[in-house]
């Protein structure tokens, strides 16, 4: 990196902001100072106290004349010091745990009137499933934006079970459900976040995704989730185009206690935040350190060809782990196109969904699995600092269907 890189600022809680630049050492920088107590100040005799002749006639020694008796004051005691107070820790919040977290996630599923669950219950269990009916159970699923190919394998499995099985019983009918969405949710993905430390280094994880997804708030709940789970977290705020970005990463930062790495300069260079972001969590030995990048149109060729820029000096210092997209799951099939032009941009390998617990379409999770190929890996569940969880297939369709 050229020395004329900005400094940036170490930020762990509102109070002990550091400013750092490139030449120091990041991790000491980031330690806080011991408090010792003072000791009280050394007692001294009084004025004009020798200590007695030595020597006499008899023993050799030059003797001396007897002198004026010798008074001495009393002794006095140093005046008690108050003891010093030690500093406070700062009180940093308790994340909750996953499993928590994923009981809630079907809790507020359960709630949010899923047109896959309770609209194809109620058209499979009346029966009598003539060509039109059919019809209404694959508008419904389109409706869901669970894609036509997946709809039209779900529909020839459902058709299948009925013709062979003759039966419409809803419990029946829910059995069915639950085993053919469950094999189009795929649970053989791997969804593990690579968040451990990777031999000598920090996991680096890239987060991206266009504007208003709720980007920078997913990495500062991530951050939560990986703290719950004893992670040393790091932040790299180089979203350095919106102003209060930086300020809004470091806030959830500081809630539980997780240094940011971020630029005093607004219009800073991203990447070089970045850079410095990985330099600083591999300086600190921590285990994972997540990258905030800029909200872009996936339209707009010249911001996509800057965060490949991001990807590509942050591979000078570190490989990239984990690259995260987040897509808002309201938006349905209109983010396809977004995450397949993020996704040749810098090789996503897993989805975070936003705002999932506000739609009835959950056949986005199927659908932008299958555009990618890389699986659902988060889902953020409402507006509260723990409403990010890590995504659970089986947990997903029972909430679909209950």
């Amino acid at each position: 990196m050229s020395s004329g890189r900005s400094s940036l600022l170490l930020s762990s809680s509102p109070s002990s902001a550091l400013a750092w630049s490139s030449g120091c050492s990041v991790a000491g920088a980031a330690r806080r100072p011991r408090s010792r107590p003072r000791r009280g100040p050394a007692i001294s005799r009084a004025s004009g106290v020798g200590r007695p002749g030595v020597g006499s006639p008899d023993g050799g020694g030059v003797a001396t004349k007897p002198g004026p008796p010798v008074t001495t004051s009393p002794a006095v005691e140093a005046p008690e010091l108050p003891a010093l107070a030690e500093p406070e820790t700062p009180a940093y919040e308790r994340p909750e745990s996953a499993r928590g977290r994923l009981a809630r996630l079907r809790a507020r599923l359960a709630r949010s009137n899923s047109a896959i669950g309770k609209g194809l219950l109620a058209l499979l269990s009346r029966g009598g499933l003539d060509e039109a009916a059919w019809e209404d159970v694959e508008d419904t699923l389109l409706t869901a934006d669970l894609g036509v190919e997946a709809t039209m394998e779900l529909v020839e499995s459902l058709k299948t079970k009925v013709k062979v099985e003759g039966t419409t019983d809803e419990s029946v009918v829910r059995g069915w459900l639950r085993e053919d969405l469950l094999r189009l949710v795929d649970p053989t993905m791997d969804r593990r976040v690579a968040s451990s430390r990777v031999g000598d280094r920090p996991a680096v994880i890239l987060v991206v995704g266009v504007n208003g997804t709720g980007k920078t708030t997913t990495v500062g709940k991530l951050a939560r989730v990986l703290v719950a789970e004893d992670r040393d977290v790091v932040l790299g705020a180089a979203d350095t185009f919106r102003a209060a970005a930086a300020d809004q990463l470091a806030t959830w930062g500081d809630r539980v206690g997780v240094p940011t790495i971020r630029s005093d300069r607004e219009g800073a260079d991203p990447a070089a935040v970045a850079f410095d972001a990985v330099k600083a969590a591999a300086e600190m030995e921590a285990d994972v350190v997540l990258i905030d990048t800029a909200g872009r149109l996936h339209n707009k060729t010249n911001l996509m060809d800057e965060l490949g820029k991001v990807k590509r000096v942050i591979e000078k210092r570190s490989p990239i782990d984990e690259v995260l997209l987040v897509l808002d799951a309201t938006t349905g099939q209109n983010g396809l196109e977004q995450a397949r032009v993020f996704a040749d941009v810098v090789d996503v390998t897993g989805i975070v969904l936003t705002k999932l617990d506000g739609t009835a379409k959950g056949g986005i999770v199927v659908a932008v699995q299958r555009k990618l190929g890389v699986p659902v890996k988060l889902v953020g569940l409402g507006e509260g600092p723990d409403d990010l969880a890590p995504f659970d297939p089986a947990a997903f369709v029972d909430a679909l269907l209950d």
